[in-house]
């Protein structure tokens, strides 16, 4: 299957343009995927190889795919905002991603620091489905997620270490995927976190 192209538009949000590339895969359209990208303190943004491989993943299964910039990356306005505006403003781009396409189907999708902030969107607009990849418990106040998250994280991640994940995740009862031999960035495991996330979203 060919891959499907990107348009980047620039979505209003609250504190300006929020830079935003959409996968829209037309007719087989069934609904919105919103993914957020790492700490943009730490080089973060919407062309993380995570990032693009589960956009190219979740357009491929039918559903629009938004990569937005987070607050001052690339073309979005404002300033980093430690992830509360960075919540209103992924809000902004479901709220036009939804009106746009037509629907109010929604599942969310984030990486490490991306999956703190969508954690804070899931507690204000609803979603059909969550994904968290290398979720940063052990660095942001992460919230408590629907009982329809996938957590996928890499056996050997120095970055969060697998079990503060195990941690957060107890409580809440919530299963975890974990990658053999992954680190955070899943190099070498990019192909497996597509296939993961693929037979998840069948």
């Amino acid at each position: 299957m060919p891959p499907i192209p990107v348009e980047t538009v620039l979505v209003p949000g609250p504190a300006g343009g929020i830079e935003t590339d959409i996968q829209d895969p037309g007719a087989t359209r069934r609904g919105v995927a919103l993914i957020a990208h790492p700490n943009p303190l730490q080089g973060g943004a919407k062309d993380n190889k995570v990032v693009t491989t589960l956009a190219r993943t979740l357009s491929g299964l039918g559903y629009v795919a938004l990569r937005p910039n987070f607050r001052g990356v690339g073309a979005t306005a404002g300033a980093h905002d430690k992830g509360i505006g960075e919540t209103d403003d992924l809000i902004a781009v479901a709220e036009y991603a939804m009106a746009r396409f037509a629907t109010r189907t929604l599942l969310l999708a984030g990486f490490s620091f991306g999956s703190f902030v969508q954690t804070r969107v899931a507690k204000r607009i609803t979603c059909e489905r969550m994904i968290l990849v290398g979720p940063a418990v052990n660095r942001f106040a992460t919230e408590t997620v629907p009982e329809n998250t996938l957590v996928i994280h890499g056996e050997q991640d120095d970055v969060v270490p697998l079990t503060a994940v195990f941690d957060w995740a107890r409580p809440q009862n919530l299963p975890l995927v974990v990658l053999p031999g992954g680190d955070h960035f899943f190099h070498g495991r990019l192909n497996l976190l597509s296939q993961i996330v693929a037979r998840w979203c069948a």
